[in-house]
């Protein structure tokens, strides 16, 4: 990437695709804000462990650099923090702290967003509500279900918020 680069990187969860309804939103919303955008495919494997291999073996360079996850994609962008040293993360339904999948992430930027509905029956909200007390990070419970697309409008709210902190 050139000088001054910014770059959003987006994780999508395990049944979803690159290109879902909720990345197609929320990569408009960096563009427009004059980020470059990157929505890597994890579907040739469901273990979130390997999707993290696989974005760490292809690392992403920026000047400055937002990870964007949404449920297994918020595991993988939150368990890669440590070695991409981001400048914000957002994290959209956290598949965290599942047996075997329970590692606590480290290297969580300052600029740490963490979104959650109230009604999701798939990531319990205690576990966004464990990382952002863990990680003093700004906590968002919506009235939503796990994949929050009635939210839409929320999360662009919201993603425009982080990126906004990141660029000052």
């Amino acid at each position: 990437m050139s000088t001054n680069s910014k770059l959003v990187v987006f994780a999508h969860g395990m049944e979803s695709g690159p290109w879902g309804t909720k990345i197609k939103a929320l990569a408009k919303v960096a563009e427009g804000a004059g980020w470059a955008v990157d929505s890597r495919d994890y579907r040739a494997t469901k273990d979130p462990d390997e999707r993290v291999r696989m974005l760490l073996a292809d690392p992403p360079r920026a000047d400055r650099l937002v990870l964007v996850g949404s449920s297994m994609g918020g595991y993988v962008s939150a368990m890669a923090c440590e070695q991409l040293e981001p400048d914000g993360l957002m994290l959209i339904a956290p598949a965290l702290y599942f047996q075997k999948y329970d590692a606590e992430p480290t290297g969580i930027p300052k600029a740490c967003a963490v979104v959650h509905g109230w009604h999701d029956d798939i990531v319990p909200p205690d576990r966004a509500l464990r990382f952002a007390d863990t990680h003093k990070a700004e906590l968002h419970m919506l009235d939503g279900d796990h994949r929050l697309v009635e939210q839409i409008g929320e999360l662009e709210w919201i993603l425009t918020r982080l990126l906004a902190r990141v660029a000052a």
